[in-house]
């Protein structure tokens, strides 16, 4: 069984981990294929060596994306420490290993970094093209008004996502349904999306902290699109606890609900503070067109981002770790970066 160790979050994420597990056992949630969750081998975490993908948003004080920034135009740093960069890339764009020249070179499949030019670590392959994204809608007795054009909407985005990109689609009421597993195919995730049914009570965060669970075992860059009517009235899990996750994986929530932003101010909130805390966004979409529109910005969001990779330099904080992505031109002041915080480190 895994246990999730969170500084102060210890406590609640322990009790959501125990649920997870038995989740996993009685449902085959995120064990390979040919297995079953008991037998599966644990994952062993090691915070020293863990890779740290990080994707964030620039825009300029109009709210426009800036785009053609270069890993120098960059600098991260964590805890105060400056981080040495291992990839780079934008938009769609393949990942490309930056050399310690400040060149960069593509990535190849188990490629081996230089070891005269290329930074002193580990290189990630090429699996880190392209977005792996992960939608999670909400098929409960509440979103039994418009769940036909709540599944147009959910296609129209599929159809229209980079060809680089894989998709997998998962649907939730009381339970989660993986409706079509993690593939480019998006035939695959339309027709498991169609075949989705309306009805029970809604354990959302259950279904999200199950989602994030699937997300976290793929490489490189992916993000959770949550589409949902607001209330959660069925989960065991606390929506802080999902978000502290999701959060520390490095895995942006971008949360389309359907809901009055002032008829449901609890959940409201919740979407704002997981959305915010994880590098995503949250939108109020009542209509079709809305959520259609909010769709197509989660899109252009995703194809408009900057994503980078580091390990960590040695640092003795087991805690929370604060990411601070600072811009190093003379136009920094009027640009504004969108991302996590910071997250905490794996601990074995």
């Amino acid at each position: 069984m895994r246990i999730w160790k969170f500084g102060v979050l210890a406590g609640g994420l322990a009790t959501a981990a125990i649920w997870l597990s038995a989740q996993e056992s009685a449902l085959n949630i995120g064990a390979p294929n040919g297995t079953t969750a008991s037998n599966a081998k644990t994952p062993v975490f090691r915070s020293n060596t863990d890779l740290v993908v990080l994707s964030f948003t620039v825009t300029d004080n109009k709210g426009k994306y800036v785009n053609g920034l270069k890993p120098s135009d960059f600098r991260i740093v964590e805890d105060g420490i400056k981080e040495k960069l291992a990839t780079f890339s934008e938009g769609n764009q393949p990942a490309m290993q930056i050399l310690e020249d400040g060149s960069l070179r593509p990535l190849a499949p188990a490629e081996q970094p230089d070891p005269e030019h290329a930074v002193n670590i580990p290189a990630p392959t090429g699996d880190f093209v392209g977005t792996n994204v992960f939608v999670l809608f909400d098929t409960s007795n509440f979103m039994y008004h418009g769940f036909v054009y709540a599944e147009d909407a959910i296609a129209d985005f599929v159809r229209g996502l980079d060809k680089s990109d894989s998709v997998a689609v998962y649907t939730f009421s009381r339970n989660l349904s993986r409706a079509a597993s993690l593939s480019p195919n998006r035939g695959d995730a339309i027709t498991g999306l169609r075949k989705s049914v309306a009805g029970d009570d809604t354990a959302l965060y259950n279904g999200l902290l199950l989602t994030l669970r699937d997300a976290s075992k793929v490489p490189g860059r992916k993000v959770v699109i949550v589409f949902s009517n607001g209330p959660d009235n069925a989960s065991m899990v606390a929506p802080d606890d999902v978000r502290a996750v999701a959060e520390d994986e490095g895995i942006p929530i971008y949360v389309i609900s359907t809901n009055d932003v002032n008829k449901d101010p609890i959940s409201s909130n919740v979407f704002k503070r997981i959305a915010t805390r994880t590098g995503g966004k949250a939108y109020w979409a009542k209509t079709w067109q809305k959520q259609v529109e909010a769709f197509e910005a989660i899109r252009e969001d995703l194809g408009n981002s900057y994503t980078v990779t580091y390990y960590p330099a040695p640092n003795t904080n087991e805690g929370f770790r604060k990411i601070d992505i600072q811009i190093v031109s003379d136009t920094a002041k009027h640009y504004r970066v969108r991302s996590r915080p910071g997250y905490r480190p794996r601990l074995n």
